[in-house]
């Protein structure tokens, strides 16, 4: 009984630390976007931005998905910092238009609708864009991208910067959901709460939460999302370490 206690302990202080283990895959939070995923002696970096001395504790990543443009998702400094010589980089043709000779030589583009395998890793590229007439010019249709990856017998998806769209809806079999909810960039607490009850992931991971001139209520979302499906686990991890809120 004693040794059941501390490992429920155990389980629940990873729950609300910058690490969340779900069986193999491990998912680190750095900053806003930014996230790094370990599985299977791998490691995956998304939209890695910001201080490459924030990912010195982590392995050198072998493969690198970036969503988009904008400098809270893609950053030709970073990257050619953290980058290793077996490194693979995938990214949407408006990323590539912007890259340095140097990440060109080890990137591929992936369009909206379209998979690659690299490794033993599938990515499937799912549209990200605004529907508020208002937010129409931020994230234009086919420019950017989320991401399905299939990996370590789990399908994770990172939402990118969008809005509650119809190819968010009706995503199927997700297991982890990173979905983004930032005014006036993205979507509300209600809308991103809206589209996860719709395609019903095993858990969702809210994050890209700040906004201007609020933070999103992520308690609120949690709250919403706990009322319309019980089942669907809100896990909670600190996506702005370096900030007070």
């Amino acid at each position: 009984m004693k040794t059941l206690k501390l490992l429920t302990l155990w389980s629940l202080f990873f729950c609300h630390t910058n690490l969340v283990k779900a069986q193999e895959i491990q998912i680190i939070p750095i900053e806003h976007a930014s996230a790094v995923i370990t599985a299977q002696n791998k490691t995956i970096f998304i939209d890695p931005v910001g201080e490459a001395s924030w990912y010195e504790n982590h392995h050198t990543p072998d493969l690198i998905l970036i969503t988009d443009i904008h400098w809270d998702h893609f950053s030709p400094k970073t990257l050619g910092a953290i980058v290793g010589e077996n490194t693979k980089i995938v990214a949407p043709k408006a990323v590539v238009d912007k890259m340095t000779p140097a990440l060109l030589s080890i990137t591929s583009v992936i369009a909206n609708g379209e998979s690659q395998a690299i490794m033993d890793i599938v990515i499937q590229a799912i549209p990200m864009y605004n529907l508020r007439a208002e937010a129409l010019d931020f994230h234009t249709k086919g420019r950017g991208n989320g991401y399905v990856i299939e990996w370590g017998g789990k399908r994770l998806y990172f939402s990118g910067d969008t809005e509650d769209i119809p190819e968010m809806r009706a995503l199927k079999d997700i297991d982890m959901a990173f979905v983004c909810m930032n005014l006036p960039y993205t979507m509300t607490e209600t809308a991103a709460a809206s589209g996860v009850l719709e395609f019903a992931p095993k858990a969702v991971y809210p994050y890209h939460y700040r906004g201007k001139p609020n933070v999103s209520d992520v308690a609120l979302f949690k709250s919403m999302i706990q009322k319309g499906n019980s089942e669907i686990q809100v896990i909670q991890l600190d996506w702005y370490p370096r900030d007070t809120y």
